[in-house]
Parts: structure tokens; C-alpha cells; sequence
């Protein structure tokens, strides 16, 4: 009996502890990841942008108050970007919360935000299922562009937003044809990966989030659970099929449990150029 109890306790010390990290690891500060990516279609003479790609805000308590977000949107703007995307999921309503916020208190530290070309949002399915006529209205005050099905010239690029695919109010058709009416590249801002493979070529760009990177990704295992219908397909980082482009956030906040092993919360601050010429060898005729 005794041997039972000193090892339920060392079980439930050891349960303690993998907590305490993973809630410490949720509450850090986001990495950011950094690529640079060369676009076709770029327009003559038009300098390189910086984009930084944020998702899974989640606000909520403990792990993000308003207050954190306001400090990350403090990180992103020493990035100075030109362009700030959010890919949705801007709120939760998860059961283990200790405080539930608004929409307008939950978006409105991202008024902060500083880019030279604009901050642009598509909603996610945590925002319809909790209040999208608030946080539609939130992001209005904050100056933070709704792209619902819509799409939009920013500066160099042709950027496009789906509204949610995981609650299927994607209108993929709608989306592609206002693209394909504006200049540059085509970027498409999604919360969930899951149209990328339906993609045509003509869309140079996906950036994405809702996998959360698996949130919980133990080492040699990977992801455990993604949310999307394609498994660890598009779970995490950068992919790229043909000539197509995918990047998938980790995202900032939590969604379940507020606690991160092995998927560290991330942005991305991503480059963007025009495609250079091939380099010819001296002897090339």
C-alpha cells in the first residue's frame, strides 16, 4: 500500500510538473520565424514587403489576457512590417478559462497595430461559434480589414481571405474571382489549411493557421491532433506542392487546455520579392 501511494504521488508530482511547463511554454513570448519567399507576377520596380502572419489569438484567461496581446502587438511592430495578416480565431471560449472576454476587449489591443499597407483578418470557427457580429464590428473600430470571401490590393500583392472552412463558410469560387481582378501575386489568408490542395496554380501563396502546430506535439511523435481533415498533411511550418506555397502558424493563443508541448507559439515574418533571373554560367550561349 505504502509503494502505491509514494507512486501515485510521484505520478501526480510528475503530472504537475509537465503542467506547469507546458503552461509556461504557452505563456512565452512568441518566436518568430522568418523565411523569405520569391513571387512571380511581381509588379516592375516594386521593393520587397516584410508580412508577418499572426493566428489563434485566443483570447481568454489565464494564458491571454488582452494585456499579452497587447505586448505581442508591441513584438510585432518592432518587426516593422508592411503588412500584418491574421488568420483568424481571434477569441475562446474554452471550458477551462478562468475569464472570458468580449469581442471588443478582446480585439481591440490589436488597433496598436502599425503596418504600412494595412492589417487584414479572416475569421475562424471559434469566432462564429462565440460572437462574429461582435468581433466584425470590433474589428471595424480597431481599423483592422474583414476579408470575408473578399479580396483586396495591398500594396505589391493581390490578397484574398476565405471566410472559415472549418465551419464551411468558405466561398472558395467568389474568393478567386475578386483575385484574379487586382495586380501582383496572389495571396490567399484562410484560417484553416484545408483548401490549399484545391488551390489553383495561380495562387502563389496560402497562409494559414487552426492546426495550432498540434498544440500538443511530443517529440518523435508529432502533432496529435491538427483539426484538419488532411491529418499532419499541412499541420505545421512551410509546405509546398508544384508551384504552390503553404505557410501554417502555430499560432499565439490555446484552444482546450491552456498549455503548449512541443508546438511553441510562433508568428511569421515573411519576405516577399519578386522572382530573380537565373544566373548564367560564363560559358552559356
Amino acid at each position: 500500500m505504502r509503494r502505491l501511494l509514494i507512486a501515485l504521488l510521484i505520478l501526480a508530482a510528475a503530472a504537475a510538473a509537465a503542467a506547469l511547463f507546458g503552461y509556461s511554454v504557452a505563456t512565452s513570448t512568441p518566436l518568430v520565424r522568418r523565411a523569405t519567399l520569391e513571387l512571380d507576377n511581381w509588379p516592375e520596380g516594386a521593393e520587397p514587403i516584410k508580412l508577418v502572419l499572426i493566428s489563434d489569438i485566443h483570447v481568454a484567461g489565464p494564458d491571454m489576457p488582452p494585456e499579452r496581446l497587447a505586448r505581442i502587438v508591441q513584438q510585432i511592430n518592432r518587426l516593422r512590417p508592411d503588412l500584418v495578416v491574421i488568420a483568424g480565431d481571434l477569441i475562446s471560449e474554452k471550458r477551462l478559462s478562468t475569464r472570458l472576454y468580449s469581442m471588443a476587449d478582446a480585439i481591440r489591443p490589436l488597433a496598436g497595430l502599425r503596418p504600412r499597407l494595412g492589417s487584414y483578418v479572416v475569421l475562424g470557427n471559434h469566432d462564429h461559434w462565440y460572437d462574429a457580429p461582435g468581433a466584425r464590428a470590433a474589428l471595424h473600430a480597431a481599423k483592422v480589414t474583414l476579408l470575408d470571401n473578399d479580396a483586396v490590393q495591398a500594396g505589391p500583392v493581390a490578397l484574398g481571405g476565405l471566410d472559415d472552412d472549418f465551419t464551411k463558410r468558405s466561398n472558395v469560387p467568389q474568393t478567386l474571382s475578386r483575385l484574379a481582378a487586382l495586380n501582383g501575386p496572389r495571396l490567399l489568408l484562410s484560417h484553416s489549411p484545408d483548401p490549399f490542395p484545391d488551390l489553383p496554380p495561380a495562387v502563389a501563396l496560402m497562409l494559414a493557421g487552426h492546426t495550432h502546430c498540434g498544440q500538443v506535439a511530443p517529440p518523435l511523435i508529432g502533432p496529435i491532433k491538427t483539426m484538419s481533415r488532411y491529418g499532419k498533411r499541412y499541420a505545421c511550418g512551410i509546405i509546398r506542392e508544384g508551384s504552390k506555397t503553404l505557410v501554417v502558424t502555430a499560432g499565439l493563443g490555446t484552444s482546450g487546455i491552456p498549455l503548449r508541448l512541443g508546438a511553441l507559439p510562433d508568428m511569421w515574418l515573411l519576405e516577399m520579392r519578386g522572382r530573380r533571373p537565373a544566373v548564367r554560367s560564363a560559358g552559356a550561349r
